[in-house]
């Protein structure tokens, strides 16, 4: 059998085993595992094993995943998300779908420290979902809002998604959140256009909030002035060279705790549950990843990324033609799949094809991480979508995705944007070389 054959008989065969239930992370080790023995021999199998898990378990740059995770576990603990929606709302409250817009912005803030969708979806969510249904908003909007809110998470650094992206695929992290700035505040600026549109095209969706003050605006900033800081600070000194990646979760980790102490509003027993949630997190994304490894390198024997390289550059369409099938197959496969599980699947195939095919990496990665963020609240596996319903369990399921699709438009534009001025991506990266 040809090793062609063998490496999309393992890609079939790991599909099948997520299929009937197996976790992402083992499907693909044990598809990986396999077929590395069949191409070469059960020693050399065991091997990759285990170097694998320890170049990965033992990597340095790896511990920049559980640092920002704790960091954002830290600072909800606090209460940094409520003082956050308060500012938001403070701010937005009197504009047509005004918590709506104080929910996507308080979400936008709160990935500047979380770096998870659906952390971010979840936390934001049990705050803005009784408010907006306090004030007779429409369930779509509201519960359609948070989970969008939360994909914010996977675009602003600092991401988890752009940190797995670039541990696998060996870039430079800091210029993955460097890139990920604009397309996150365009994003952002998005959805609250959009939240206006419905609500002056439907004002009973969303009834105005009461007034508030100049006085009580900045006494609102004032309240999250510390966040604020604390985002300046790992984001300014990663961009200063004051410290690497892994330095910055460290210091933002211990910066996120010294507020959470300063404020009293971080509990003994909240520090813990961050610690163990933290724990929870980082294992499940280093084994994602670990597995990612071995399966990779089970396709690199096998010569499958070559060959579907020489195969694609034979074709005769161009490039966009080959990137634009890559994106629609992203978006199929993170909404049947876990988005996140599904790119660390198909990252070994696609990364190197589309370096054959001359994209920017950092480009190429931004498209991606965006296009997983639409797989998070995509049908029928949307993750942040069922984060919402189990908050809010009153809303249906399909009224929730239906809520998602007001913003998809959003999401169309902001690719666009990338992919035609790439410079929106690029220029701050640029700025650091």
């Amino acid at each position: 059998m040809e090793s062609i054959h063998v490496a999309l008989i393992g890609i079939v065969g790991m599909f099948v085993l997520m299929a009937i239930g197996m976790p992402i992370a083992f499907a693909m080790l044990l598809a990986g595992v396999v077929g590395t023995a069949y191409l070469l021999s059960m020693s050399a199998a065991t091997h990759l094993l285990a170097t694998t898990v320890w170049e990965n378990f033992a990597s340095y740059s790896l511990s920049v995943i559980p640092l920002f995770v704790l960091m954002g576990q830290i600072a909800f603990r606090s209460g940094v998300t409520e003082r956050l929606y308060s500012a938001a709302y403070t701010w937005f409250g009197r504009a047509p779908g005004g918590l709506a817009s104080s929910t996507i912005v308080a979400s936008a803030g709160f990935s500047t420290i979380c770096g998870s969708n659906a952390a971010a979806s979840a936390t934001m969510g049990m705050i803005a979902l009784p408010e907006m249904k306090r004030y007779g908003y429409d369930p779509a909007l509201s519960a359609g809002t948070v989970a969008l809110g939360g994909t914010l998470g996977a675009i602003i650094p600092p991401s988890v998604v752009m940190i797995v992206i670039g541990v696998q695929t060996e870039q430079s992290i800091l210029a993955l959140f460097l890139a990920g700035i604009i397309p996150g505040l365009v994003l952002t600026l998005l959805f609250i256009a959009t939240i206006a549109v419905i609500c002056l095209r439907n004002p009973a969706a969303a009834p105005k909030a009461p007034p508030t003050t100049t006085r009580q605006k900045w006494l609102a900033i004032l309240d999250v002035l510390e966040t604020l800081v604390l985002f300046a600070f790992v984001i300014g000194g990663l961009y200063a060279g004051l410290f690497t990646p892994t330095e910055a979760g460290a210091a933002g980790a211990f910066g996120a705790l010294i507020i959470g102490v300063a404020r009293r509003s971080l509990s003994i027993k909240a520090f813990i549950t961050a610690l163990m949630e933290t724990l929870r997190i980082s294992a499940m994304v280093v084994l994602l990843i670990t597995a990612a490894v071995v399966f990779g390198r089970f396709l690199t024997v096998s010569r499958m990324p070559v060959e579907l390289a020489n195969w694609t550059a034979s074709l005769p369409v161009s490039p966009d033609v080959i990137l634009l099938a890559i994106l629609v197959i992203y978006l199929i496969g993170g909404a049947l799949i876990d988005a996140l599980g599904f790119l660390v699947v198909t990252l070994p195939i696609f990364f190197p094809l589309s370096q054959a095919l001359g994209f920017d990496p950092i480009w190429f990665t931004m498209l991606l991480t965006i296009v997983t963020a639409i797989g998070s609240v995509s049908p029928p596996v949307g993750v942040n979508v069922f984060v919402v319903n189990a908050l809010a369990p009153d809303i249906k399921l399909q009224t929730i995705f239906r809520g998602v699709a007001y913003f998809f438009f959003a999401y169309a534009l902001c690719i666009a944007m990338i992919w035609f001025i790439p410079g929106t991506v690029l220029w701050l990266p640029e700025l650091m070389r």
